[in-house]
């Protein structure tokens, strides 16, 4: 990282820029150009391990590219205002960046990804028809590599 002065390296202030965020941004290889796709999401967080959940549907380009290359990014953060400064002008915000793999998953491991995910927006706990989950994918995403960066 080029600024490292705005570098996070503490686990808990990137749990807590996850915890704040609404948009995770998967990014995948694609064919002719990379592919990236804007997405909610929940996730885990033990020890030093964080791994996401995202849904969609079962079908589309997200997924062809995942069965051909399950190597992901992911990308979220969250943008607080432009400021002028004496220098000119610059951007306030937090983000984090990961590495890892992606994989679909079934069952009480897609249910355990859909409570993370309706957690995360706000509706943990909530009844849902869990036969739902038959009709979407529910993507499973560990992180190998999770960084943060911020300026505020």
């Amino acid at each position: 990282m080029r600024r490292k002065d705005r570098e996070i390296t503490n686990q808990s202030e990137i749990i807590d820029i996850l915890n704040r965020a609404t948009t995770l941004r998967l990014g995948m290889k694609g064919d002719e150009y990379p592919y990236i796709v804007p997405l909610c999401f929940g996730f885990t967080a033990e020890k030093e391990q964080v791994t996401l959940y995202v849904h969609g549907a079962k079908e589309g380009l997200k997924n062809t590219l995942l069965a051909k290359n399950n190597k992901v990014c992911v990308e979220t953060d969250i943008f607080h205002k432009y400021l002028q400064t004496e220098r000119g002008f610059t951007a306030l915000y937090e983000s984090v960046l990961g590495f890892g793999t992606a994989e679909a998953v079934t069952g009480s491991q897609a249910e355990e990804g859909m409570a993370h995910i309706l957690a995360h927006c706000g509706f943990a706990n909530a009844p849902y028809d869990k036969s739902a989950l038959e009709k979407i994918t529910i993507l499973k995403i560990t992180l190998t590599k999770l960084t943060g960066k911020r300026h505020v």
